[in-house]
């Protein structure tokens, strides 16, 4: 059986490593390699899409990532328990006629056993924000490790 470690129950050590594994996965803004962390039969709420699936949810990200362009993504524990983990974060992107937007919000993570996400419940605000406004700077892919996190950042 497919497993995904670190596993369920976290601590607070292998929690902040899931959250990590979790933002480098989208930083990729790789569909495929971010539904391999979710079950086969996972259950999303993201604003007012519930997609269902892998196949929904790769769907869902190739349409965010075909909208949302030079995505940078940052992630932080908020709280944990057992199999659960709640996060919070901020993204930065523009639309396709250079508008940026500093997009908040909260997840609500269930894990399985072998540490796949079962459900990923989003809640998301957006504010459009100037160019020179931006925080999120380094070059598209994984936020490196001595970046500012979101605490450290005020947001």
């Amino acid at each position: 059986m497919e497993t995904r470690p670190p596993l369920p129950p976290f601590t607070a050590e292998s929690a902040r490593q899931k959250v990590r594994l979790a933002e480098d996965a989208w930083n990729s803004r790789d569909p495929d390699r971010v539904v391999g962390v979710y079950t086969p039969d996972t259950r999303w709420r993201n604003r007012a899409e519930f997609p269902v699936g892998r196949d929904e949810v790769r769907a869902f990200l190739q349409r965010k990532w075909a909208r949302e362009l030079d995505y940078r993504l940052i992630k932080e524990l908020w709280a944990f328990d057992g199999a659960r983990i709640a996060v919070r974060f901020a993204y930065e992107w523009h639309d396709d006629s250079g508008q940026w937007f500093r997009s908040y919000g909260n997840e609500n993570w269930e894990f399985t056993p072998q540490g796949l996400m079962a459900w990923r419940y989003a809640s998301i605000n957006d504010l459009p924000i100037r160019a020179e406004q931006r925080l999120f700077h380094w070059p598209l892919g994984r936020r490196p490790d001595d970046h500012a996190s979101l605490s450290e950042l005020g947001l």
